[in-house]
């Protein structure tokens, strides 16, 4: 009998140890181009739209009707993912976005035509949440109850790191030197690249086949991801929690594109660099507030980061800038505390599934209606409210949302039964990685 040097298994991969699923590595990798793509546009299409004639307040319409079509996509990701398979939603995702994105530059934007834009940018609102949300349901379901923490946070850092963190970035060079009609496209071209290389390069099994079980009817599926909010109060709560979490993001690049620039001085460039800055920050803080989840709870992170933090922030970032104008500096600093606010509401996504373990998917649909939700709330905030106060009286309304957020927060506990169940499941991963360990020392000891 031959012995070997080591008799302990072998070492857990570099994905592993940053705390992202091995198996889908590159499916987050393709999330970031993905998200870069979508969000070329993200600081710069509400002035260029209304550089076109477009009015301020078309302009809040088109951007709460895109709203609209992703806050209902966020909510099909979940069944239509238990009902088809994550990786089958996201391939029509991902074909949704390409066909309405073309639809919108070429007889939308370029024709200066403004129903068709309402209807091609609304339609292609289906697009992204599909694929992204998908993506969250197939880790959801591919990844163990102790690594949900840090894989939330690296799903979110590759999802703000293109929207519109990168993406704006992007668009600040790339406009000057190809000018805005064809930056538009080059979005195209990431989101298809971003796509292909999740899809193509992504072969862990759990995400290609159905979620549900073979007996499960279509109608109960979808009537499941809703009856859950009156099933599980806290499910409702988490979606309230998360529509308000990035609210503020979705009003802010509808007004502060001209508040910066006609207020502040900023040129447009500018503008995109500080909107690039704050969400620099805030897929860094994305990783540190999942792992901090994992560690020290994910309420207190929540509450106390996301819902206080950013309540103290969004007027910081409106008021501190006019005491300083033309500052980049300042502006950028204060940007930044209120991206990392934002972030920090990032352990919901490992909360939720927690809360209800038997229905994932379900759950994450929830949480999903209520990102979805956000991207239609915050200009309908601007819509409405507008005309009252201006943009004082808008980031004042978000304030106290915030100081509401937390505060509903604290209720999002995990149950005793689902505290049994996810125990239940831990101990199975660790019987089954003992196997696995004694698997290798019988192989060893036999060679």
């Amino acid at each position: 009998m031959k012995q070997t040097d080591t008799l302990s298994p072998s070492p857990t991969s570099f994905a592993d140890r940053l705390g992202i699923p091995a198996p889908l590595f590159w499916g987050f990798v393709g999330l970031l181009f993905f998200m870069i793509g979508d969000g070329v546009e993200a600081g710069y299409l509400a002035p260029y739209l209304e550089g076109q004639g477009v009015s301020s307040r078309d302009t809040a319409l088109l951007f709460t009707l895109y709203g609209v079509t992703v806050s209902i996509s966020s909510w099909l990701s979940g069944p239509l993912s238990d009902l088809w398979g994550p990786k089958k939603v996201m391939w029509i995702g991902l074909g949704l976005w390409a066909v309405f994105e073309v639809m919108f530059l070429l007889m939308g934007v370029a024709t200066n035509s403004y129903p068709m834009m309402l209807t091609a940018y609304a339609l292609r609102g289906f697009g992204y949440p599909l694929f992204t949300y998908g993506f969250l349901v197939w880790i959801a379901a591919a990844t163990p109850p102790r690594q949900l923490g840090s894989a939330a946070g690296w799903f979110w850092f590759a999802f703000s790191g293109g929207l519109p963190t990168l993406g704006s970035l992007f668009a600040s060079f790339a406009i000057p030197v190809i000018g805005e009609m064809a930056t538009f496209w080059s979005s195209l071209g990431l989101v298809v690249f971003g796509g292909l290389l999740a899809l193509l390069l992504t072969r862990e099994p759990i995400g290609s086949r159905p979620l549900a079980t073979k007996d499960a009817a279509p109608s109960e599926i979808f009537f499941s991801s809703l009856s859950i909010l009156w099933r599980e109060p806290k499910t409702f709560i988490a979606m309230l929690v998360r529509t308000i979490n990035t609210s503020s993001e979705y009003a802010f690049l509808v007004i502060m594109p001209s508040f910066f620039t006609k207020v502040i001085g900023f040129t447009l460039s500018q503008w995109l660099q500080l909107l690039s800055i704050v969400f620099l920050s805030n897929i860094l803080v994305n990783l540190l507030s999942g792992i901090s989840a994992d560690r020290i709870g994910h309420r207190k992170v929540v509450a106390f980061g996301g819902g206080i933090g950013a309540a103290i922030m969004v007027p910081a970032f409106y008021y501190v800038p006019q005491m300083y104008p033309g500052n980049f500096m300042v502006a950028a600093i204060v940007g930044a505390l209120y991206g990392a606010t934002l972030a920090a509401f990032v352990p919901l996504s490992g909360l939720v599934p927690q809360i209800c373990p038997k229905e994932k998917a379900a759950a994450l649909s929830a949480l999903g209606l209520g990102a979805g939700a956000s991207t239609w709330v915050g200009p309908a905030i601007v819509t409405w409210f507008e005309s009252w106060r201006g943009i004082e009286g808008i980031v004042w309304i978000f304030s106290g949302l915030y100081v509401l957020s937390a505060l509903m927060t604290f209720t999002l506990t995990i149950s005793p039964e689902a505290r049994r169940h996810l125990e239940k499941v831990t101990k199975r991963e660790q019987a089954a990685a003992r196997g696995d360990i004694a698997g290798e020392l019988g192989l060893a000891e036999r060679a």
